[in-house]
């Protein structure tokens, strides 16, 4: 039985996962990554912790299934910025994460010099710490001697997935996709390369940056696996391409430590006037594909800190129970911007919030108002896509994903709160399943993206219950909470 692994590294942990060719989940394995927060608004990551944890993952989902592996796809989180020696492999300094607000300042910069729409209309990004530029332009200028080094050509720059795969083939590799160039600030979407007016804004050598090939193909060979690695994308990329959204139109929301709403627009970049990202979505064949992002910051996130933070919970688990242990949230709104807001607002500034605590006040209503930000947010997001796209093309139904969205409370309060369906899939882990699927297509296993919409299937579907009046007088709620935290 041929089977295919996929590399999912992820914010909170690095995961490695078999699946057979129909899409069936054969083994996984999972290795917890370490968050460090040097500084308040400062989020990083031990590359080095990065890989030891996924090399790990991939001996063991490997030793678990019984199967005959034949290709190893890559999905990460994207913006993360590493900086290693092209000599040695060493990282010059821990990962920066996509959270990492500490160039906030310096973007800050860039908007009142005017820069903001030329690289816009080059990247379909806006100016915010969330993207890699300015992460690899702190990087050049506060690790010793780095600039100088990287104008000698003796260090490389990557997002997570030019990591694993120069760290895969033993550094013979330094290569990445559109998907994740995309995220860079330095890649125009348009002509499909690296833009030298941007490295010049930015300041960056363009020595530093991989090679960006389709993200289906053949990328490297990862000599202990005796495999090829033949799929990379972006993790909200490869969970668009894992939940089957293959054409215009089609769209997903992604639950993890962030929420990411992606809208497949095809081979046309559609420009948010509504405060959503262009990005390139997963290039499975010759011809460039686009698609509308919108990214909340903190979604699963929310419930960690409830557990680690707050201590109202033992585990993750347990958060639903909790939350179902009262009626509602008693009036309280909960606005998680523990690292400013995200789409459609774009405040790194923004600092989170409970509003509307009384006495009577408990930790299920807490609990409760957490989970309901996390659909808050993601409503947002999706009103303004559908803003931009107007009318004709609202979406219909939402497919959902990640660990948050197996919470059917928090599903079906997305379906009332959006007045679609929100259709769940039978494999919730379409992110890994999107990179295990371009892996698919790059070694030949599938003919075509035509057997890919084939695989899906759907679980449950949850209707909306709540009227639209009441649905909007929450979501009207909502946005006071919001207001009040952006004046404060």
């Amino acid at each position: 039985m041929d089977a295919l692994l996929a590399l999912d590294q992820g914010t909170s942990s690095s995961r490695a996962l078999v699946f057979d060719r129909t899409g069936r989940l054969l083994a996984s394995a999972q290795r917890e990554l370490t968050q460090h927060y040097p500084q308040p608004g400062w989020v990083e990551h031990d590359a080095g912790e990065i890989w030891s944890g996924q090399l790990a993952c991939a001996r063991e989902a490997l030793a678990a299934a019984d199967a005959q592996v034949v290709a190893i796809g890559i999905t990460n989180q994207r913006e993360t910025t590493v900086l290693w020696d092209r000599k040695t492999g060493e990282p010059l300094h821990r990962a920066l994460v996509w959270q990492d607000r500490r160039t906030a300042a310096f973007c800050e910069t860039l908007k009142q010099q005017g820069a903001e729409p030329r690289v816009r209309e080059l990247t379909g990004l806006v100016l915010d710490p969330y993207f890699s530029a300015t992460k690899l332009r702190w990087l050049l200028d506060h690790v010793p001697g780095a600039r100088e080094r990287a104008a000698r050509g003796e260090l490389a720059f990557g997002t997570v997935d030019s990591w694993l795969l120069w760290q895969l083939s033993g550094g013979r590799v330094h290569a990445t996709d559109p998907s994740n160039a995309s995220r860079t600030l330095l890649f125009d979407i348009h002509r499909g390369d690296w833009s030298d007016e941007l490295l010049g804004l930015f300041d960056i050598p363009r020595s530093l940056l991989p090679e960006v090939r389709p993200s289906a193909g053949r990328f490297g060979h990862a000599s202990e696996f005796g495999l090829p690695i033949t799929g990379i994308a972006g993790d909200q990329q490869a969970a668009l391409f894992g939940q089957a959204a293959l054409h215009p139109g089609q769209a997903k929301n992604t639950y993890g430590t962030g929420c990411f709403l992606l809208m497949h627009t095809g081979t046309q970049a559609r420009h948010s006037t509504q405060g959503l990202v262009t990005t390139r979505a997963a290039q499975a064949g010759a011809a460039a594909q686009f698609a509308l992002e919108g990214s909340v910051f903190v979604g699963g996130a929310v419930v960690q800190w409830l557990r680690d933070g707050l201590r109202a919970i033992g585990g993750s688990g347990e958060v639903q129970a909790l939350a179902e242990s009262v009626p509602d949230a008693g009036g309280v709104m909960f606005v998680p911007a523990f690292a400013g807001l995200g789409a459609p607002y774009w405040r790194p500034d923004a600092r989170g919030a409970l509003l509307g605590l009384t006495r009577g006040t408990t930790q299920a209503h807490i609990a409760r108002a957490a989970l309901e930000s996390i659909a808050f947010q993601s409503a947002a997001v999706l009103a303004a896509m559908n803003a931009d796209v107007g009318a004709h093309e609202r979406l219909t139904e939402l497919r959902v994903d990640g660990g948050a969205s197996a919470n059917d409370l928090l599903m079906q309060f997305q379906a009332d709160l959006l007045g679609i369906p929100v259709l769940r899939p039978r494999v919730i882990e379409t992110t890994a399943l999107g990179a295990a699927l371009l892996a698919g297509l790059g070694a030949g296993l599938y003919a075509s993206t035509g057997e890919i919409g084939a695989i899906w299937q759907l679980d449950r579907d949850f209707v909306p219950r709540m009227s639209r009046d009441e649905a909007g007088a929450r979501q009207a709620q909502w946005d006071r909470a919001v207001r009040q935290v952006l004046a404060g």
